[in-house]
């Protein structure tokens, strides 16, 4: 078991009042596993996955992260799990302007304390194997908007992990920029690497194995369920 959620409640106080984000929710991710989360603006799926990226902690429930409970983990154990067992794309690519799209993607590594040599050599093997071998010298600004993804994936990558975490990640693209990207998820897939997607469009879900859905806080795994009708649409 790669990740596994026990009734995970998550609250935000709004004056006096607790405003209950996530409610009950449990779900088991399988290592090698590629998942999806649907839902309209609001319904809890971008605080569902800071959750399950260890960039926040729940109210209560138990959070299992290869067997440890982060729920109850520091700020330096969830640092710690963050930049060597997890990677993240998001919707806004979040590439620094002043770096080239090598060195946006070793940054990360010199964080983890990785040498140059490796640093460069990783950022190069990944921009390249992504299509982007004549692009590392570019700056982001030189970059298409499917390109600039691309070295976001490759920046989410550059450590290995074992799960990576991408929050609408074509829902700044074009149709066929996001149909690369999902291409692009299912090879990392099939080379290991678990996924976990939120996303409101149906037609980037179905690229998953397993779809779920949630809505006031409340996840779904069934289709059929009534509840999460049209949900793509709202």
């Amino acid at each position: 078991m790669l990740l596994e959620l026990r009734n995970i409640n998550k609250d935000y106080m709004q004056g006096k009042e607790p405003v209950h984000i996530l409610k009950n929710i449990n779900l088991t991710v399988e290592q090698g596993e590629y998942i999806a989360i649907m839902g309209p603006s609001g319904s809890g799926k971008t605080t569902l996955m800071n959750l399950m990226g260890c960039l926040d902690t729940p109210t209560s429930g138990e959070y299992f992260f290869l067997g440890e409970n982060v729920a109850e983990a520091d700020e330096n154990r969830l640092t710690q799990i963050r930049n060597t067992m997890v990677g993240f794309v998001f919707q806004s690519f979040y590439l620094l302007p002043k770096l080239n799209a090598r060195d946006n993607v070793a940054l990360p590594l010199l964080y983890a304390g990785v040498s140059k040599k490796e640093r460069v050599a990783r950022a190069e093997e990944l921009l390249e194997g992504l299509g982007l071998a004549d692009r590392m010298d570019f700056m982001p600004n030189q970059l298409s908007g499917g390109q600039q993804q691309r070295v976001a994936i490759a920046r989410a990558m550059a450590g290995r992990p074992r799960v990576l975490f991408a929050d609408e990640p074509t829902g700044a693209l074009d149709t066929a920029s996001g149909e690369q990207i999902m291409s692009l998820f299912s090879s990392i897939n099939k080379g290991g690497a678990s996924i976990v997607m939120i996303t409101h469009e149906q037609s980037i879900a179905d690229h998953a194995d397993k779809i779920y859905y949630i809505r006031d806080g409340v996840l779904s795994d069934g289709k059929e369920d009534e509840a999460f009708e049209d949900i793509s649409e709202e």
